[in-house]
C-alpha cells in the first residue's frame, strides 16, 4: 500500500512539474476584447475589426473569412459550426452551417461506382458550401458591421498575401491530387513544370477568382443598402446571390463538369439552422455543446461518467487517470460511432438517453483494470422513451475495424491512396476561432472543410468541401449516419462554451478530427480538477485514443493504441503496457487548443493560445 502511494505521489509530482513549468506562450490578458485563431494573420484580422468598433461576432466572422482565404486547414466551400453567448438574452445559441449531401448522393450511387464509403477527395466528396452562409447569418443576426467591413481583410489577402509554410507545403505534398482538377491546378500550382510546383513560404499567393466572388457579395450588399434596405436585409441579399444567383450557378455548373453532384436546387434549398445547444452540468458548471450532427455530445457523455470518479485524487496523468480516461472516452465514442447523425432526419437520435446521468453510471460498470477492446455502443433507450430500432446492428458491431480487415472491401482503384496515413487522417486538421468583448458577446467556432487538396468550383475560387467521406453507406456501420440527399454528415467539429454560476467561465475549441473532444475533455479537467490556468491547460500533455472509428478516410480504428507525451515516466509506461495498451509517443500532445477564461471578479479575459502549431491571439 505504501509503495503504491509513493508511486502515485511521484507520478503526480512529475506530471504537474511538466505542465506547470514555464509555459511556452504567455497568458493573453485583455479588458476590452480578445481574438484567437489558427494563424497570426487571422488573429490580426479580428483585431482590425475590434479596433474599428466591431463586436465579437463581427471579429469572429472576419477571422473565419481570413482563415478560409489562407487555407488554414479549411476553405470557403467548407462548413462552420459555432456557439454564441448572447449577453442580452443570457443564453447560448448554436449555429449549424454544415453543408448537406447533394441530389443524387445515395448509397446505391456510390456502391455502383465501386465505393464502400464516399471518396476522401474530389467532386464526389463535396457537400454544399456552408461557411459563406454561416458567416452571413451570424453577421446579419448578431453582428453590427456590414459584410463589406468584415470581408475587407480576406479580400486584401485574396489579392495577394505571403503564404505560410503549412499551406504552401500542403499544396506541394498534394500536387498530384490537385493536378486532377483543372481549376484547382491553375490556382494552387503557381510554378507548374518546375520541381516544386507549389508556392514557397513567403511567396505572394494571389486568388483573383476568390477576390471577384467576395467582391460580388460586397457589390450586392452595397446595391441593397442604396435601394433602402437595412444592414441585415442587405447581408441577406448577398447571401441570396451566393446560393441562388450567378455564384451558385457557376458552383453547380463547374462541380457537375468535374463529375460532382451539386445542383442549383441544392444550393437554393440549403439553410443555416440557429439551434438550441445541448447542456449538462458538471460540478456546478454548465457545459454547452452542439448536438448530434457533430461529435460534440461525446464531451458531455464523458463528463457525466467522470463526475462519478475522484479524478483529482488519481493524480494528473497517473496510470489510473490515463486508464480511466481512455476507457471513458471509448465508451462515449462507441456511442458516437453508432448513434450520432443529422437530427433533422428520422429516426431521431436518442439524445435524452445518451445524456442521462443514470446511463453514464451504467456505462461506467464496463471499466475493469485492463483495456477493454470489446467496448460496443450501449442502449440509451433504456433511459428514455421509445425502443431501439437498431439493436441487431449492436450485436454485430465490430470493435476491431482496422484497415487490414477492411482493405478487401474497397475498390483500390478508387479509394486506396498511396500516401494514406491513418494518424494523419484521424487527426485531420481545421482551425478554431475564439472571440469575446467587454459587452459580453462570446463566440466559439470550429470552421473546417474545403481544405487542400480542394476541388475549386470553376471561376468562383471556392474550394469545395470533402465532408461526404464522413457518411457511411451501410447502416451496420452507423445507422443514424447513412448517406441521404439533403442530410448532413456527422462531422467532428465541436466548439464549447461553459458557464459557472450563470456567468461566462470558458470558451474553447481545438482542431484535430477525432481527437478534438478527447483534447477538449482534458483541457476542461485541467482547469476544473487540476487548477491550471488557461495557458497551462492549453499546453499540458494530453493522451489520445485511436480505439474509436476514424471519421475520415477508411473509418479505421486501432483498439488499444494510446498516444502519450514523451515525458511520460518509464514506470507509468510499464503499467500501461500491462493493462493492454500499445504505446506511441510525441513531444507535443496538447491539441492544439485555443481558449478564453473569463475573470468575472476583475471583468477581464485570459486567453490561452496553443503552442502546438501556429495558433495566435491578440487581446486589448
Amino acid at each position: 500500500m505504501y509503495k503504491k502511494f509513493i508511486i502515485l505521489l511521484l507520478s503526480y509530482i512529475v506530471s504537474m512539474e511538466i505542465c506547470l513549468s514555464q509555459t511556452n506562450k504567455p497568458i493573453l490578458h485583455g479588458k476590452h476584447w480578445i481574438a484567437i485563431t489558427g494563424k497570426p494573420l487571422g488573429a490580426t484580422s479580428g483585431a482590425m475589426i475590434f479596433s474599428k468598433g466591431g463586436n465579437a461576432i463581427d471579429a469572429a466572422c472576419a477571422m473565419v473569412a481570413s482563415t478560409a482565404t489562407m487555407w488554414d486547414v479549411l476553405g470557403w466551400g467548407g462548413e462552420t459550426q459555432a456557439l454564441i453567448y448572447h449577453p442580452n438574452q443570457k443564453k447560448v445559441i448554436g449555429i449549424n452551417a454544415l453543408g448537406v449531401a447533394p441530389t443524387g448522393a445515395t448509397p446505391k450511387f456510390y456502391q455502383e461506382k465501386g465505393y464502400s464509403i464516399p471518396p476522401r477527395y474530389g467532386p464526389l466528396a463535396a457537400i454544399t458550401p456552408g461557411t459563406p452562409a454561416g458567416i452571413m447569418v451570424m453577421l446579419a443576426e448578431y453582428g453590427t458591421m456590414s459584410l463589406e467591413e468584415i470581408l475587407l481583410p480576406a479580400m486584401e489577402m485574396a489579392k495577394g498575401y505571403p503564404i505560410e509554410a503549412q499551406a504552401a507545403n500542403s499544396i506541394e505534398r498534394n500536387k498530384e491530387e490537385i493536378k486532377k482538377w483543372k481549376y484547382s491546378k491553375d490556382i494552387f500550382l503557381t510554378n507548374q513544370g518546375k520541381e516544386r510546383e507549389a508556392p514557397k513560404e513567403g511567396d505572394v499567393f494571389v486568388q483573383k477568382d476568390l477576390y471577384n466572388t467576395l467582391n460580388k457579395l460586397v457589390e450586392t450588399e452595397r446595391d441593397a443598402l442604396k435601394s433602402g434596405k437595412n444592414r441585415k436585409e442587405a447581408i441577406y441579399e448577398a447571401y441570396k446571390r451566393f446560393y441562388e444567383g450567378d455564384i451558385a450557378k457557376e458552383i453547380a455548373r463547374s462541380t457537375q463538369e468535374q463529375g460532382g453532384l451539386i445542383t442549383l436546387k441544392d444550393l437554393k434549398n440549403y439553410e443555416v439552422y440557429i439551434e438550441e445547444p445541448l447542456k449538462i452540468t458538471y460540478k456546478n458548471i454548465d457545459v454547452y455543446k452542439l448536438t448530434t450532427w457533430v461529435q460534440s455530445p461525446v464531451l458531455l457523455q464523458s463528463l457525466n461518467m467522470i463526475e462519478n470518479l475522484d479524478v483529482k485524487s488519481m493524480g494528473f496523468n497517473s496510470t489510473n487517470y490515463i486508464h480511466n480516461l481512455y476507457q471513458i472516452m471509448n465508451l462515449s465514442f462507441a456511442d458516437r460511432d453508432f448513434y450520432y447523425g443529422d437530427p433533422y432526419f428520422e429516426p431521431k437520435e436518442p439524445i435524452d438517453g445518451l445524456l442521462s446521468k443514470d446511463y453514464a453510471k451504467e456505462r461506467l460498470k464496463l471499466i475493469s483494470d485492463k483495456n477493454n477492446k470489446e467496448i460496443k455502443p450501449g442502449n440509451p433507450y433504456k433511459f428514455q422513451k421509445g425502443s431501439n430500432p437498431f439493436l441487431q446492428y449492436i450485436d454485430s458491431w465490430e470493435t476491431d475495424n482496422n484497415l487490414d480487415k477492411i482493405k478487401s472491401a474497397f475498390d483500390l482503384n478508387h479509394n486506396m491512396s498511396s500516401n494514406y496515413n491513418f494518424e494523419d487522417s484521424f487527426m485531420a486538421g481545421t482551425t478554431t476561432v475564439q472571440a469575446a468583448d467587454s459587452s459580453g458577446w462570446i463566440v466559439s467556432i470550429t470552421p473546417s472543410g474545403g481544405w487542400i487538396p480542394a476541388v475549386i468550383a470553376g471561376n468562383t475560387g471556392i474550394g469545395l468541401s470533402q465532408r461526404m467521406q464522413s457518411f457511411v453507406l451501410d447502416p451496420k456501420d452507423g445507422p443514424y449516419n447513412v448517406l441521404e440527399p439533403g442530410k448532413r454528415p456527422r462531422a467532428t467539429l465541436t466548439p464549447t462554451i461553459a458557464l459557472k454560476n450563470n456567468q461566462p467561465y470558458l470558451s474553447f475549441a481545438v482542431q484535430g478530427g477525432d481527437s478534438q473532444d478527447q483534447n477538449l475533455l482534458q483541457f476542461f479537467l485541467n482547469m476544473v480538477e487540476f487548477d491550471m490556468n488557461v495557458q497551462e491547460a492549453c499546453e499540458a500533455p494530453n493522451i489520445n485514443s485511436f480505439q474509436m472509428r476514424s471519421s475520415f478516410g477508411y473509418h479505421e480504428n486501432k483498439p488499444g493504441d494510446l498516444l502519450l507525451h514523451d515525458s511520460t515516466p518509464r514506470f507509468i509506461r510499464k503499467e500501461l503496457v500491462k493493462k493492454g495498451y500499445k504505446l506511441q509517443f510525441r513531444p507535443k500532445t496538447s491539441g492544439p487548443i485555443n481558449a478564453i477564461f473569463f475573470d468575472n471578479i476583475n471583468k477581464t479575459f485570459q486567453g490561452g493560445s496553443s503552442d502546438f502549431g501556429e495558433d495566435y491571439g491578440i487581446a486589448w
